[in-house]
């Protein structure tokens, strides 16, 4: 069948203007057709960040949750199970490497382990440290600064401290430009908007991530800093003195991978990017990968307590349905970076940036000089 295209207004095929279908839901929206294409608001101009003038909605939200459920206070404090899981995690990715140590790096064996174990278990430990920057292992801040630095130990690069600040920073400072180092900056959205950007962005996503916060927002170094590449430089260097480099090179190519095209790596993207036209700046995810993710999918419960531990955000979740299961969530992961990639709505522009206070104070004085 011929179709006359005199009839579509120039258009060279049937799909073009049609937007892709919705990437977030509403519990139990995923499985229902007619929300496929149910938007609430049109694409975002891809060319620039959504500038919003709103406070960031965790503050608030969280205000009225405990308002609307005083007992949520039960649910704070550390959670003594961290520890135990760290270690675990910990001497299994030791004792991998070091059976590793005779095998060829470019072997499948060793790259199907540190792909699917390694990889598994250094996102992880990433999110264990997530958990010991919030002090949610320990009451004392001391003991969860020394567990951070263990859990560090596998992922080969000194890590925890750094992160400790720039993260803090993202809670305090959401979306701030200049100050949250989660936000991609105007350089990667110029280089990286496009389809091969977004390849090469999701690939390579553990270094924009590790690099950034030295880049946005330069930290100056405190003993932390220095304990934690201290220690794990010794850790590195006893580790090639008595087993080789191989060991050594799997913890690296397995905290590359975490953080690269991996099925975990989705929360990356998933958390704070911009969906479906939406200007929610946080997005949660309710599914099993959560299990062997310290439950960072329950990503909106996180921001609103961060005093919560990774075993009770669901029981957050449970006392307070009317705040969160109105929300739309993310139903997979693995489809996030998919759907990153390949969704002309998705890409390095949609994430939502404020003013800093700085630049507030110098936009209103540059209006004043205007007025007068």
């Amino acid at each position: 069948m011929t179709v006359d295209f005199s009839l579509y207004g120039g258009a060279e095929s049937l799909s073009e203007g049609k937007r892709s279908p919705r990437r977030t839901f509403l519990p139990g929206q995923e499985n229902d057709p007619a929300a496929l294409y149910n938007f609430d608001a049109p694409p975002q101009d891809p060319r620039d960040f959504l500038w919003l003038m709103t406070e960031e909605p965790h503050r608030t939200r969280r205000m009225e949750i405990m308002q609307a459920h005083p007992e949520v206070t039960k649910l704070m404090g550390h959670e003594p199970l961290t520890k135990y899981v760290v270690s675990c995690v910990v001497i299994l990715q030791i004792a991998l490497a070091i059976y590793l140590r005779n095998t060829n790096p470019l072997s499948l064996r060793f790259l199907a382990c540190a792909y699917i174990i390694g990889g598994t278990a250094s996102h992880n430990l990433y999110l264990a440290i997530h958990e010991m920057t919030h002090n949610l292992a320990f009451k004392g801040i001391v003991k969860n600064r020394l567990l951070a630095m263990f859990a560090n130990l596998p992922i080969g690069v000194p890590y925890a401290a750094t992160y400790k600040t720039s993260h803090i920073e993202h809670h305090k400072f959401l979306g701030q430009d200049g100050v949250d180092s989660n936000l991609p900056t105007p350089f990667e959205l110029f280089l990286l908007n496009n389809v091969f950007g977004k390849v090469f962005f999701t690939t390579f996503y553990v270094f924009f991530f590790s690099f950034r916060p030295h880049v946005v927002r330069r930290q100056s170094p405190t003993r932390w800093h220095i304990y934690n590449a201290v220690v794990q430089v010794l850790f590195d260097l006893a580790l090639v003195k008595a087993f080789g480099m191989r060991p050594l090179i799997y913890l690296w190519l397995s905290s590359f991978l975490a953080g690269s095209l991996h099925p975990c790596a989705g929360h990356f993207i998933a958390e704070h990017f911009l969906w479906d036209g939406q200007s929610q700046e946080t997005f949660s995810y309710y599914g099993p990968l959560n299990y062997i993710s310290y439950n960072v999918g329950y990503h909106n419960e996180h921001h609103d307590f961060p005093s919560i531990p990774w075993t009770r955000l669901p029981q957050l979740r449970a006392l307070a349905p009317e705040f969160y299961d109105t929300l739309p969530a993310h139903p997979s992961w693995p489809m996030v970076i998919w759907n990153f990639i390949r969704d002309p709505e998705a890409g390095l522009h949609a994430q939502a940036k404020r003013l800093s206070k700085g630049a507030k104070e110098q936009a209103d004085r540059d209006r004043q000089k205007r007025e007068l």
